[in-house]
């Protein structure tokens, strides 16, 4: 059974769905079942440059920056989205990013306590959760 917000990958192609509805199937692609992602955290090697970091702004809103040291954003070497969930799983803001630009997200007010994950073209997905 799925759940809501998980991620999976298919191993052959490199397809990530998010599950939006939950369901009792099993997430198929290119013949083979779809592997869970599991977002890595502030107790895995690489975190200075992939945990997401919070901060709050003066006018209320939350910066979401990947990286206490920002991440890169090389052609080679990137980040691909940055998404926000909210404490009860109701509200999710996802942002693309490419080569370029900087790994960061603002939203326009905090939504409580919020998790932030991240996908690293090579790392992949990263989280971590305001105070």
């Amino acid at each position: 059974m799925t759940k809501r917000l998980e991620m999976y990958r298919c191993e052959i192609c490199g397809n990530l769905v998010e599950v939006i509805l939950e369901g009792e199937g099993e997430l198929v692609c290119c013949g083979q079942p779809m592997t869970l992602v599991k977002g890595k955290n502030k107790d895995d090697e690489g975190l200075e440059k992939h945990v997401p970091v919070f901060e709050i702004k003066e006018n209320g809103g939350l910066e979401v920056r990947v990286g206490s040291i920002l991440h890169p954003m090389n052609d080679d070497h990137y980040i691909m989205f940055i998404e926000t969930i909210s404490e009860d799983r109701n509200t999710a803001n996802l942002q693309y990013l490419k080569p370029g630009m900087e790994p960061k997200m603002i939203l326009e007010k905090k939504l409580g306590k919020t998790t932030a994950r991240e996908f690293c073209n090579l790392h992949g997905l990263w989280e971590g959760e305001s105070d």
